[in-house]
């Protein structure tokens, strides 16, 4: 398709920024409301949604329309970030643009899509998402019911602390190691961990009472 060509061509010009020139950049947006730095981030993070849009299989024509989603989350993300708090534009990112993704291919029906599957990257388990979560004591046994778990997921996950939503969204969304994490929120990594590993027992202990309730 011409008009995905046509944008793939353009990421590639995009040249990234250093930290010290991202950093002028959200000064002069942030501090003297400078428009022009404004559209130059929302362009240096543009392969961060092309990147997450590449996480379903989508055809050309409903991945144009997801990048677009992914663009509007982007801009909002843009606009409420707070340099000053100290956590990676990009992880902050990510959970927007995800979410603005997901919300649009819920609505449109095309896809019900969670990344259940992705490794937990911890320093004493090779498990996966959803053998954390998963209610032990109540099986899913259906489609319906996988489906009916991913929504509650997504839901139980907006309500996480922030710091906890940070991080499992860092590494289950933008695919960073906790160790990067760690280093964009001046963290330790084992306090990475802990906050990963209290965001999947928090998110387990919201389902099971959802899963509970419902059968």
């Amino acid at each position: 398709m011409q008009v995905l060509k046509q944008y793939l061509d353009e990421l590639k010009k995009v040249r990234l920024l250093t930290r010290q020139e991202e950093t002028e950049l959200w000064y002069r947006y942030k501090t003297l409301g400078d428009l022009e730095c404004r559209q130059k981030l929302i362009e240096n993070y543009q392969p961060l949604v092309f990147k997450i849009a590449m996480k379903w299989r989508l055809s050309e024509f409903v991945v144009l329309d997801v990048i677009q989603e992914g663009t509007i989350g982007l801009i909002e993300a843009v606009e409420k970030y707070d340099p000053d708090k100290k956590v990676a534009f990009s992880i902050f990112a990510s959970h927007r643009i995800y979410g603005q993704m997901v919300d649009y291919l819920k609505q449109e029906k095309v896809v019900e899509c969670i990344p259940l599957d992705a490794p937990i990257e911890a320093e004493d388990s090779e498990k996966t998402f959803i053998d954390f979560i998963e209610d032990k004591t109540a099986e899913i046994t259906t489609k319906i019911e996988q489906n009916y778990l991913a929504e509650q997921l997504r839901k139980a996950f907006g309500r996480l602390p922030e710091n906890e939503r940070l991080v499992l969204s860092g590494v289950y969304i933008d695919d960073n190691e906790p160790k990067e994490i760690a280093a964009t929120m001046d963290k330790s990594i084992s306090y990475i961990y802990r906050l990963q590993k209290q965001g999947i027992r928090r998110l387990r202990g919201m389902l099971s009472r959802i899963m509970g309730n419902w059968h």
